[in-house]
């Protein structure tokens, strides 16, 4: 066998390789089509380990989460596609700089022959020639902190968890943006309230209809304008969605704890014997404060 051929089999992610940790949890079914199965549910999906990680890691990132992965394990995933998703943008972010050195380096030269200012961009030191740090790289580094506080001031004023930087979403997102250019003109409310949560349920729900294992969650939206102020119709409404979605297949329904819905969860729970009522936990928590 040819070194290049060897080289080739002993990658982490080649066909049929097991050295990445996501095929502890996985069985490859055919490396040819990168098909896994799951250890703990047992589904089968194409997109290799990669796809296997995001499945146990339940990002909900082009396949559905496992309903049964421990949350070890689930939290294993989770870190090494977090880890993994840093990695990347360290080396995009290092070809990006030494794309931009050599840029500035022509700049430097082209400088160079236009006046005698040598000793004041390169020096030599040791036989070593010491680059200085220019003056488009502190403006680069300032124009990426501004727009960094910016990100952190939204994060601040907004209650935005720390931890959602580590999800892989959030490169991608700004990955996105980054490709889009200039211009970008953000979502309006409307839009991320109704146009885009309508087509992120019907992509959840494509996902997921699909051979969906037990525990799938399922995404609805409905306008309760003209019905949200009284018990029977929230009745009427939520006993829908169950029987849409099947007794058997829910376990528990949640919601605020203002009177109309209490009083839709008692008799939803009267009727459907087999499933539960549970108040928000964060909306009681907000009513004492403002109690307070």
């Amino acid at each position: 066998m040819s070194s290049s051929a060897s080289k080739k089999q002993s990658r982490k992610n080649a066909p049929g390789a097991r050295l990445d940790p996501g095929w502890d949890h996985g069985i490859e079914i055919d490396s040819n089509k990168k098909q896994f199965q799951c250890k703990y549910c047992g589904i089968t999906r194409a997109g290799g380990v990669y796809r296997l990680k995001h499945h146990l890691a339940c990002t909900h990132t082009n396949v559905e989460p496992c309903p049964s992965v421990p949350e070890d394990v689930r939290t294993q995933m989770f870190d090494l596609l977090s880890a993994s998703s840093e990695e990347s943008r360290k080396k995009k972010q290092r070809v990006s700089t030494m794309y931009d050195l050599k840029e500035e380096e022509g700049e430097v030269k082209q400088q160079a022959k236009k006046c005698s200012m040598d000793n004041f961009v390169v020096r030599k030191s040791g036989g070593l020639n010491v680059r200085q740090t220019t003056i488009n790289e502190k403006w680069k580094k300032q124009d990426r902190d501004e727009v960094c506080q910016i990100m952190a001031r939204w994060f601040y004023t907004s209650a935005v968890p720390f931890n959602a930087v580590n999800s892989p979403l959030f490169p991608l997102m700004i990955r996105k943006l980054g490709e889009y250019g200039k211009g970008f003109k953000p979502p309006s409310y409307h839009e991320m309230r109704v146009t885009f949560l309508k087509k992120e349920r019907k992509r959840t729900m494509n996902n997921f209809l699909v051979n969906s294992p037990a525990g799938t969650v399922f995404l609805s939206s409905v306008d309760t304008t003209d019905i949200s102020k009284t018990a029977q119709k929230l009745f009427e409404l939520l006993d829908g969605i169950v029987e849409k979605i099947g007794e058997d297949n829910v376990v528990q329904v949640i919601t605020d704890n203002a009177s109309n819905y209490k009083a839709a969860g008692k008799i939803l729970m009267e009727k459907r014997k087999r499933l539960f009522w549970t108040p928000c936990a964060a909306h009681c928590i907000d009513l004492m404060l403002e109690d307070f």
